[in-house]
């Protein structure tokens, strides 16, 4: 059986107190006990293997008995995408973008964006909750919400841009080269020409996701599975 996984954001000592949450689920909820192990990560590469020494419900302490660092996932796979009208569509797509294995997640900022703030902390537990339920140890790096033409100046092997506009495009799986990897994906209502004119002059190839048009979230994910599997 697998051990219980937990996310503790350091794990520079071998002797680690939960904090109260994760203690009260780890000695509450599953009913763990002193003696018992579990698997801790920081999610960047380390995964722990620790021993229960106190099983307190508000102050379980830890020790760490065993420690691995994973390297990460290759190529850097970068999806710059609007933030959406609906809070939960975009939630939807970080949690997915998490299990497949997205290093970089850009909220864009474009010309159409109708949302412009979200809630950084809230996200950041969508990205735990993901990251331990696909049983990896490397968290996306999520970023303060970008202005389109800001992001235009990533130094990045490959970019692309996914828009719905008739220009010519190159289907995305097509388009892959080796190196790392961004991809632009628009708001509702899609990129303004102006956006798409300056992503192309700087030099990001558009493609297409496909034979139908996307939501933002969706597109976002299938951008993410292509970028990562191909």
């Amino acid at each position: 059986m697998a051990l219980p996984y937990f996310y503790i954001e350091t794990l520079d000592s071998n002797d680690v107190q939960l904090d109260e949450p994760t203690s009260k689920h780890v000695v509450s909820v599953l009913r763990m006990t002193k003696g018992e192990e579990l698997l801790l990560t920081d999610g960047k590469g380390l995964k722990a293997r620790a021993v229960i020494e106190d099983d307190n419900r508000k102050r379980c302490a830890v020790r760490i008995v065993e420690r691995h660092t994973e390297a990460p996932l290759r190529p850097h796979i970068t999806v710059a995408i609007s933030l959406v009208k609906n809070a939960a569509r975009f939630e939807w797509f970080l949690e997915k973008a998490t299990e497949i294995g997205v290093s970089e997640i850009i909220p864009l900022v474009c010309a159409r964006t109708e949302k412009e703030k979200f809630r950084a902390d809230r996200l950041q537990g969508i990205l735990q909750s993901a990251m331990l339920q696909s049983q990896q140890c490397w968290m996306p790096l999520l970023r303060e919400p970008l202005p389109f033409s800001q992001v235009l100046a990533a130094p990045v092997a490959q970019r692309f841009i996914a828009h719905c506009a008739e220009n010519e495009k190159r289907p995305l799986q097509g388009a892959l080269t080796s190196g790392d990897r961004l991809i632009l994906v628009g708001p509702e209502g899609d990129f303004t020409h102006r956006e798409i004119d300056d992503a192309l002059a700087a030099g990001f190839v558009p493609v297409s996701l496909g034979e139908t048009r996307l939501r933002t979230e969706t597109a976002g994910m299938v951008a993410a599975v292509l970028l990562r599997n191909l």
